[in-house]
């Protein structure tokens, strides 16, 4: 997100995930916040592929700061499954069916 190279669009979808997970977590018995982290999570795994896709550089030349910024959004991805199974088992744990 510090490199200007993915938009604006890819920065606030994970953010604003990121607050609503802060709110899952604070609020232990709200079933309805879990569910909302957990298909914002989802809903985000989708985004970040397009968003990948779509603005990855197609020439030869990288920064290195355009490679580090790829190479962690590329990790995000790749680790949101794991935390989308997580999310779903503490759903489970608060009553969820």
């Amino acid at each position: 997100c510090m490199n200007s190279m993915l938009p604006l669009s890819y920065a606030w979808g994970n953010f604003s995930i990121l607050a609503v997970g802060i709110w899952a977590v604070v609020q232990r018995d709200s079933l309805d916040a879990i569910t909302m982290f957990l298909t914002g999570l989802l809903l985000t795994v989708l985004t970040d592929i397009i968003h990948i896709s779509i603005f990855y550089p197609s020439h030869g030349y990288l920064s290195d700061a355009i490679r580090f910024s790829l190479g962690m959004a590329i990790f995000s991805l790749l680790l949101k499954p794991v935390s989308c199974y997580l999310v779903y088992r503490m759903y489970r744990e608060r009553g969820g069916e």
